[in-house]
């Protein structure tokens, strides 16, 4: 831009070269900021959509454990067994599960859906079942050795990370 003096008053005449270089920078800087911007914004609402997707899929199937606990009966059909002291009354993890005490403290991976059977396509979930029998006059005192009233606690990983956590009441019917 050329500057011409006349009157003694400096004034600006357009000599149609452009932009100059600051104004140029500052432009340059404004673009690179609002693609970084961008970019970011992207990537931070694909992690959301993830964690959102592991949430929902931890939700599902503690939900299916839940389905499968309040099916199953509070005692052991099997006479035999029903003396024995609550827990699992076979292998671990409990492969064979025909009442709510074989559930006690089991993880199993792959998870197992609502009715007890291995989810197979779903590698790198697990899930972890507590029982804690409770005082049925009290359900928050936990009481050693069985009750007729238990809470079932269920804890989901994914790749060893704990992703969702709940529990619910079951009792005798």
């Amino acid at each position: 831009m050329m500057v011409h003096k006349t009157d003694g008053v400096a004034r600006g005449v357009p000599t149609g070269e452009g932009f100059t270089l600051i104004e140029v920078a500052i432009a340059t800087a404004i673009i690179a900021i609002g693609v970084v911007a961008l970019v970011v914004s992207v990537g931070s609402g694909t992690r959301a959509n993830q964690a959102g997707t592991e949430l929902t899929q931890a939700v599902f199937l503690a939900q299916e454990i839940r389905e499968w606990t309040l099916r199953l009966p509070y005692i052991d059909p099997d006479v035999a067994d029903q003396s024995n002291p609550p827990g699992p009354d076979g292998s671990d993890p409990q492969v064979f599960v025909d009442d709510l005490d074989d559930l006690l403290n089991v993880t199993y991976s792959p998870p197992r859906d609502g009715r007890g059977i291995a989810i197979a396509d779903m590698p790198g979930w697990s899930e972890t079942i507590t029982l804690t029998y409770r005082n049925p006059d009290n359900l928050s005192q936990i009481v050693s050795g069985r009750t007729d009233v238990v809470r079932v606690g269920v804890e989901v990983f994914h790749n060893s990370r704990p992703v969702f956590s709940t529990g619910w009441i079951v009792a005798r019917r």
